[in-house]
């Protein structure tokens, strides 16, 4: 029998009255058609729009980014200022890798929970293709001394000990994507969590072939109604996730090589997740909030969950997020109706549903004494995930977290379970509560 718990993760309740978010645009080796900025800001405009509250009324605006261009420091704040918020509501900017906007999320709900704040604009924002090109140390300090060099002669030396080592750029990408202290690439972790749990290419390509087949089925039936059209410089429109493969299948994902273990390794790009470039932003309220402004409620955030794993495992995360959550609320799989894993990889998500129902695995790692009975994959990513939507790393968690709301209204299901896997090996997760339009 389910045991329901009474106690409420962030103090006073939280929430949900509104979310939108823009396409999932894929990178294709250019800069995209959109700043990490811009597309926050049409997000929030064309979210703040239908309110029945003026931007000025929010207590305070949360983002998650990682890469931030060089015109964007704080970008909450520019976000913020752009949208019509006003001088006098603050702003700040959350990093915590692939979940810095679940990250922007929880610290929206505690800022609610604790009474410190009543009506946030939280989120999270990345444009991935426009991530930085760097040069490297020996250039940067060839330009010091360059700057500083006085004369014809001086500066005739420095030019002579220029070397085309000295043009090698950094591709902030690549950099951004391999953990610096156990030198691994997020995809060759993966490679580990595939051999650990003896998980074959095919059913790798098998869970991308699904994740692809998903979201052109939700598209097809306008189930992603929380994606508000964007438009660029020159008037053209997005109006969906346009990194969906419809016509995937096993024999063309079986064709493509292993790119982070070559020759041998089973991750290729067509099962991991995709660069991507995308905004997500939700309106978190006190109920007080909803009372005074009159608002529709989507959903409550009931409870979240943080955790550190090893790095070069790092996909594991989510299960080491959810477990406690769950235990802390008495709830077993069953209690969940429904499941957002963010696909950073399709081997760990498969990691995670193995360890997750893994007698030994749930003893020795997570101090279970009966394993969790086995995630559904039918309840999992009903609409697609990582795979094909793609993975803007710091909006996925607010993604995941506005979709999953939506999915368990739609089905009219009471209770989900956001989670992501994060570089640097951690996890988190986010317990959502359908509340049926009241508070």
């Amino acid at each position: 029998m389910e045991q329901r718990s009474t106690e409420h993760g962030f103090g006073r309740r939280v929430y949900v009255v509104d979310g939108a978010r823009t396409p999932c645009l894929k990178a294709r080796g250019a800069p995209g058609p959109f700043t990490a900025a811009e597309l926050a800001t049409q997000a929030a405009r064309s979210l703040l729009l239908r309110q029945s509250f003026a931007p000025t009324a929010f207590d305070e605006v949360i983002a998650g980014c990682v890469m931030p261009g060089p015109d964007e420091a704080n970008i909450a704040r520019i976000v913020a200022l752009r949208v019509g918020c006003g001088e006098r509501v603050p702003a700040f900017t959350v990093q915590r890798n692939c979940a810095s906007g679940m990250q922007a999320l929880d610290t929206a709900a505690r800022n609610i929970g604790s009474g410190r704040a009543d009506l946030i604009l939280a989120g999270g924002i990345e444009a991935m293709s426009h991530a930085p090109v760097l040069l490297g140390t020996t250039m940067v300090a060839w330009l010091a001394h360059w700057s500083r060099a006085k004369g014809v002669v001086a500066r005739a030396k420095m030019l002579a000990q220029l070397r085309p080592a000295h043009f090698t750029p950094i591709i902030g990408l690549l950099r951004g994507l391999t953990d610096p202290v156990v030198g691994l690439s997020m995809g060759q972790t993966a490679e580990i969590l595939a051999h650990r749990f003896n998980i074959s290419r095919e059913q790798m390509d098998a869970f991308a072939m699904s994740s692809h087949q998903r979201l052109a089925a939700a598209q097809d039936q306008n189930h992603l109604d929380e994606v508000e059209v964007v438009y660029d410089h020159v008037g053209k429109c997005y109006t969906e996730d346009d990194g969906v493969r419809r016509e995937t299948e096993m024999t063309s994902l079986g064709k493509l090589k292993p790119v982070f273990d070559k020759p041998f390794g089973k991750v290729t790009a067509g099962n991991s997740a995709q660069v991507t470039d995308g905004a997500a932003w939700l309106i978190l309220a006190s109920e007080e909030a909803v009372q005074r402004h009159n608002l529709p409620v989507l959903a409550r955030l009931v409870d979240s969950e943080w955790a550190g794993v090893d790095p070069a495992q790092m996909g594991l995360g989510p299960v080491h997020a959810m477990a406690p959550l769950l235990m802390r609320h008495g709830y077993d799989t069953g209690d969940i109706d429904y499941w957002e894993i963010n696909e950073a990889f399709a081997a760990q998500i498969l990691a995670c549903m193995a360890a997750w129902s893994d007698a030994d695995y749930c003893r020795t790692q997570l101090n279970r004494e009966n394993p969790f009975s086995p995630i559904d994959h039918a309840r999992l990513n009903v609409d697609g995930g990582g795979v094909s939507i793609g993975h803007p790393v710091g909006a996925s968690g607010a993604r995941i977290v506005l979709h999953l709301i939506h999915i368990l209204r739609r089905q009219n299901a009471k209770r989900g379970i956001a989670s992501l896997c994060i570089g640097g090996g951690q996890g988190g997760a986010l317990l959502v509560e359908n509340v049926g339009g009241g508070v």
